[in-house]
């Protein structure tokens, strides 16, 4: 049982919703998305895509609270996933490997899904750190990643993205800051 490739599923799938285009808007988007995990595949309808669009959201929320420093927040909404969709392991042997842990095959492909999802960010936390979880500060952006840098110094999704604010300073320098004072507001008796 790879774990470590049930998180990366988490990123895969909040990843596939853009700012400006949804890969889950249509079943060929789910199978898409599955396409490299027959373990997870299966027979979908259109409840099956609306679960994983909801799962999508749930854990993006996750992301999102570790991004912001509220670690408290995003364990809270893992742990509730974790509940929701508890995993069933089984041993079992095959392609002439020994006995080894697997998860059950059964229940929908989004609460198989859910279950994995949740298990492998679950596993990732827990050995590296909640403060590996990012959302790209790239405008316009919003993707998700599990930062793997030895400093966690991550903070884009991409080298692409990385390279875009430097390259939006340049060609649109930002006005200079005017300091403007402030008085406070008279309050009522006063």
């Amino acid at each position: 049982m790879d774990l470590v490739s049930y998180g990366d599923l988490a990123v895969d799938l909040v990843n596939t919703q853009h700012p400006h285009h949804d890969d889950l808007r249509d079943l060929e988007g789910l199978q898409a998305l599955l396409l490299n995990r027959p373990q997870l595949g299966g027979r979908t309808a259109h409840r099956d895509l609306d679960a994983m669009r909801e799962l999508r959201a749930e854990l993006r929320a996750i992301f999102v609270s570790a991004a912001r420093g509220d670690a408290e927040d995003a364990i809270e909404r893992l742990n509730i996933l974790l509940i929701q969709h508890p995993v069933h392991p089984q041993m079992t042997r095959h392609d002439g490997q020994d006995w080894h842990l697997h998860f059950n095959e059964g229940g929908s492909v989004p609460d198989r899904v859910a279950a994995r999802t949740a298990m492998g960010l679950a596993a990732k936390i827990g050995s590296q750190g909640i403060d590996r979880l990012g959302v790209c500060r790239a405008e316009d952006c919003g993707r998700v990643y599990f930062d793997t840098t030895a400093k966690r110094s991550r903070r884009y999704c991409s080298d692409r993205c990385a390279g875009r604010p430097s390259v939006t300073a340049a060609c649109h320098p930002s006005p200079p800051r005017v300091s403007v004072s402030r008085r406070p507001a008279r309050q009522s008796g006063q």
